[in-house]
């Protein structure tokens, strides 16, 4: 018996594992500013002017962002002043997370479905153990289902819920595309932003949505992956199967085998060129990894 609960565990997405990683979240709000800044990624993102709070007016000196003049100030005393902003000590948190078909996949570890909820959920507890509001967006290939942000732990169990049974506005296709248009429209300017995904279906049209959000909010992209997707076993003959079909994969090809492993290599290159030219954080996580030491 315990071993059929651990083996569902590891495939579909359960509310009770989510739930007991509120203990372990508890040891990553010591590190809020690595957390929040996206310090712990391969790219320091930006902050963005929305996500502070006006705090006062002071005389201009050199050095000072000419966007952050006060030009009625300075129309009226015939000085230049500036606006001085401090960051708001309660930030909207909006973690998107991926259960397109492609992440309902693993050959170790747990499924990548499983484990995007998993980074998904330390996020959105350690989110509220600071004291901000947690919201977000589940999507897959039909449709998605956007949570406003909200404090407290019931914002919480709210999102950790609509992972496990999420509420779709089903459609016959919804693209990656179609998914960060509407995360843009729900994401308050501002926010720090998570993308949880294994981003298959990455594009130039994707990649244009990506630094359109990048410009509003602090974005953190974890990209989560199967070791198998990175390279291919050993030499041999290998069965896959989705439940409903079957496939057979010779492995003794090596040409095969090289343009498998580049093809991985062209995407995490791709995701990484984004990040950099946007300042984009980048996380990579597998399906084996510890989604805490991750995040830490």
């Amino acid at each position: 018996m315990k071993q059929a609960v651990l083996q569902n565990e590891r495939v579909s997405v359960q509310l009770k594992p989510m739930v007991d990683l509120a203990k372990k979240a508890g040891l990553l709000k010591t590190r809020r500013h690595r957390i929040q800044s996206a310090q712990n990624g391969g790219y320091v993102s930006r902050f963005k002017g929305r996500g502070m709070e006006f705090d006062e007016v002071r005389l201009y000196q050199a050095g000072d962002d000419i966007r952050s003049i006060d030009w009625r100030v300075t129309a009226r005393t015939n000085k230049t002043h500036s606006k001085i902003f401090r960051e708001e000590r309660e930030r909207p948190i909006f973690i998107s997370v991926d259960l397109r078909p492609t992440m309902n996949f693993a050959t170790r570890g747990v499924f990548k479905s499983v484990q995007a909820s998993k980074v998904a959920a330390l996020v959105a507890w350690a989110a509220q153990l600071n004291g901000d509001r947690v919201g977000g967006q589940v999507f897959n290939q039909h449709g998605c289902q956007e949570l406003k942000p909200a404090n407290g732990r019931s914002a919480v169990l709210h999102f950790l819920n609509a992972l496990v049974k999420p509420t779709l506005s089903i459609t016959e296709s919804f693209s990656l595309e179609q998914i960060l248009n509407r995360l843009m429209q729900h994401a308050r300017p501002g926010s720090l932003v998570y993308i949880v995904s294994d981003f298959r279906g990455l594009n130039n049209h994707v990649e244009k949505q990506l630094s359109k959000l990048a410009k509003h909010c602090e974005l953190q992209l974890v990209h989560i992956y199967d070791p198998l997707e990175s390279y291919l076993p050993s030499r041999g003959c290998y069965r896959f199967t989705n439940g409903k079909q079957e496939t057979v994969l010779d492995t003794g090809d090596n040409q095969r085998v090289l343009a498998y492993q580049q093809h991985f290599k062209n995407r995490q290159q791709q995701l990484t060129t984004l990040c950099k030219k946007w300042r984009i954080s980048l996380l990579e996580c597998s399906t084996v990894d510890d989604p805490y030491e991750v995040l830490s």
